[in-house]
């Protein structure tokens, strides 16, 4: 078919073929299709979207056009995706938890841009921590100790690359087919069988109602069953920084807490929630009770710091990593209730204070940050410190005004807001 017929049919809202996908999407990847054609199509996604069928199809067209890792000799092998938040550390708890139950957990993360975070990014806040492994490396980590996390090395769905800075700048980001292949390519590629997605929603979200992310997710549930792969959804408020930390190193001490049992009562009810459902989709028969035990005893940090040795970090360090040396108390101009910590807003003083990117290239300060004191719902007396802001001098004032207008003091009680808000 040629090009400008397929962009034709999908301008009539005519459901394209598995094959005419392929010889499309591959065509671009090759550079033997201009950009203003791959443009004019992706616009006529945006308009008129994807049947479930050809979401399918793209998103297997688009895993298989680069490396794909091969983790068939993993009885249980599990991954997990969010969809970007403000404190979101995760991954650091959830890694080393579930390889402790018995799952092998073998992946590629990324680094942080905008106002959210980065796993590679806080685990290079531990002091040689190696993210760059070879695939030898990988495969004989995810071996001996079933848990390996390492920054992307391998080409992973180079088409997703190609179109997403294609997106980006043709103002078709906000396609839901679109967004679901593109996250979910990497995912089929990333090799795991069984998968659970963390679907954030609200201010620090990229969702920013349920229904938009109810959407999504059972969109990218629909192309893992397409592609045979055991997928879970957890949609979760993100209104709040989870937990208390916002920063790189700040964020790793609260993970060890929590891989402790001593974490954040909402950190520690997400990673519990998550195991717990990609676990089951993995046919690992466990319990809630018995995860939280196994946060509780404290086995699941033994098995992260065998993670950071066998990736060379020093363990010894991770009792006292590297924070910004100058610290800031804001304290409460009145007593009363929390009723607005806003994510978006902590996500982006963080960024100003250096501790985010603008862009993949820029160098960022693993040591500034924000420490929460106080959650929404929480009583607050006057004098009483809120949070500290954790700097190297870059950026202070502008954060202190971002955090000054992102926190709001009502005199009457407020109802705790629910942190997970469906499971799919």
């Amino acid at each position: 078919m040629r090009a400008t017929d397929f962009i034709e049919q999908k301008k009539l809202n005519k459901e394209h073929s598995k094959e005419d996908i392929r010889d499309f999407i591959m065509s671009y990847v090759a550079g033997q299709l201009p950009d203003y054609q791959v443009s004019a199509w992706l616009m006529a996604v945006t308009l008129n979207g994807m049947s479930e069928k050809e979401t399918a199809n793209l998103t297997d067209i688009m895993a298989s056009s680069g490396d794909i890792n091969d983790l068939s000799e993993f009885k249980y092998s599990v991954d997990k995706h969010s969809t970007g938040g403000v404190g979101d550390k995760t991954s650091l708890v959830l890694a080393p938890l579930l390889a402790t139950l018995g799952a092998t957990v073998a992946k590629m993360s990324g680094r942080g841009l905008g106002h959210t975070g980065g796993t590679v990014d806080k685990l290079e806040a531990i002091p040689n921590f190696r993210v760059a492994l070879s695939d030898s490396e990988f495969m004989q980590q995810a071996k001996d100790i079933s848990l390996v996390i390492t920054g992307q090395s391998k080409d992973l769905a180079p088409a997703d690359g190609k179109l997403y800075a294609l997106r980006d700048a043709t103002a078709t980001v906000q396609s839901l087919p679109l967004i679901a292949s593109s996250i979910m390519s990497k995912k089929l590629a990333g090799g795991a069988k069984s998968i659970v997605l963390d679907v954030k929603v609200g201010s620090g979200a990229f969702m920013k109602t349920i229904e938009e992310a109810r959407a999504l997710a059972n969109a990218m549930i629909s192309i893992g069953e397409h592609n045979g792969r055991n997928v879970k959804a957890v949609l979760t408020n993100m209104e709040e920084p989870l937990g208390f930390a916002i920063g790189n190193a700040l964020e790793v001490n609260e993970a060890m807490a929590t891989l402790k049992g001593n974490g954040p009562e909402d950190l520690t009810e997400l990673c519990i929630t998550l195991a717990a459902q990609v676990l089951a989709a993995a046919g690992i028969d466990t319990s809630k009770d018995e995860i939280a035990e196994t946060l509780n005893s404290a086995k699941a940090y033994k098995k992260f710091e065998a993670w950071v040795k066998a990736q060379g970090g020093d363990v010894i360090a991770l009792d006292s990593l590297e924070l910004a040396e100058q610290k800031y108390d804001l304290v409460a101009e009145k007593s009363g209730y929390i009723s607005k910590l806003d994510a978006l807003s902590f996500g982006n003083a963080v960024k100003v204070l250096g501790g985010g990117r603008a862009t993949k290239e820029d160098e960022i300060d693993l040591g500034v940050g924000v420490t929460l004191h106080k959650k929404i719902a929480d009583r607050v007396e006057q004098g009483e410190s809120l949070l500290t802001i954790y700097h190297n001098h870059r950026g202070f004032e502008d954060a202190l005004a971002i955090v000054e207008d992102a926190i709001e003091i009502s005199s009457e009680p407020i109802k705790l807001a629910k942190l997970i808000l469906e499971v799919l």
